[in-house]
């Protein structure tokens, strides 16, 4: 996490020095990079959660995919989410200052209420639809 903190830094300083011809390219850089963590922090994750459901499965506990959430969904997600707030933040204040900071926030509070809540909601039935 310091670490792409400090590539945020180095990133938003180059922009002060090079400006805003080179923005775009140094966003697309750190974007880059974030996205290399992100692939390698999920394929870790799935990789462990492959390895749990199939020592829970030889070991006669509930089957892969039974839809009971474990750890590593319920907060790899919000974390993730967090780790990636930090760009977007950047990003958001960089191209429409405050109030670009509150859309992006906004954003990201209602991904992770709709990620905490989906399931218990009540499903739509076709007698909803008008």
């Amino acid at each position: 996490m310091d670490e792409l903190k400090s590539e945020l830094d180095a990133t938003l300083h180059a922009r002060r020095e090079l400006g805003t011809e080179y923005e775009a390219a140094l966003v697309e850089s750190f974007l880059g990079t974030v996205e290399q963590r992100l692939d390698a922090t999920i394929d870790r994750q799935v990789r462990r959660r492959l390895g749990e459901q199939q020592v829970a499965a030889a070991r006669g506990g509930r089957p892969a995919g039974s839809g009971v959430e474990g750890f590593g969904e319920r907060y790899g997600f919000g974390i993730i989410s967090l780790v990636l707030a930090i760009p977007l933040s950047a990003i958001a204040v960089v191209q429409a200052d405050l109030e670009g900071l509150i859309v992006a926030w906004l954003g990201i509070a209602a991904v992770n209420f709709v990620h905490a809540f989906r399931g218990r909601l009540p499903a739509r039935t076709e007698k909803d639809d008008f």
